[in-house]
């Protein structure tokens, strides 16, 4: 099984004859860092699995950018208004590291129900995942002070905050970049007195 196959099959059972059938409408695509998944303005008629790189959602406003979403491996990524009712896209969709996708066109994600018979039941279980994450991120705006979101963000997807600008990722939790780096700073101090031993023959260093 591919990254995709596995993904399918693991997260709703489809078994591994019906996930060839549905990876197979699937084509790979390659992004180089900097292409456009999808720019504002635009109808989206695919939908893509990101096999590896890092995917930014965001939207242009009068006076700044906010970025909605930043996706990585293991999810998929679309603009629903567009692929599933033909609306122009609000958001950009910006590559920031080279990618590799599984992608699949809105005629091909129409043919997945003829090749499986059970794909509408898959499907309904697919949108319903999608909207509990999208509760999930409701509710920690609104249940959450801003440092906590960040701690469960550095706690969940760590390797972002070395590969992601901190103004992205601040604006992804609704906060200022200067905000989110002060809470960087304090958690380095935090981890530095937890394991002053380790840090102690550095400081001896540079006080010589």
């Amino acid at each position: 099984m591919n990254e995709l196959e596995s993904y399918i099959h693991h997260h709703f059972g489809i078994s591994p004859v019906d996930c060839q059938r549905v990876s197979g409408l699937f084509v790979t695509e390659t992004l180089d860092k900097g292409d456009y998944f999808l720019r504002s303005g635009k109808f989206c008629d695919k939908l893509s699995f990101i096999e590896t790189g890092i995917l930014r959602v965001y939207v242009n406003l009068p006076e700044r950018e906010v970025t909605q979403w930043i996706g990585t491996t293991g999810f998929f990524v679309t603009d629903v208004q567009g692929f599933m009712f033909r609306n122009t896209s609000r958001f950009n969709m910006q590559a920031l590291t080279d990618m590799r996708l599984f992608t699949i066109t809105y005629e091909g994600y129409l043919m997945m129900g003829k090749l499986v018979p059970k794909w509408h039941e898959f499907e309904k279980m697919f949108m319903g995942k999608c909207f509990v994450m999208l509760e999930n991120r409701v509710f920690d705006l609104i249940s959450m002070s801003a440092e906590e979101r960040y701690h469960k963000l550095f706690d969940q997807n760590r390797e972002l905050f070395n590969q992601v600008p901190l103004q992205y990722l601040a604006s992804m939790l609704g906060m200022t970049p200067e905000l989110l780096a002060g809470f960087e700073g304090k958690w380095f101090l935090d981890f530095c007195q937890e394991h002053t031993s380790c840090f102690a023959p550095m400081f001896d260093l540079i006080k010589n």
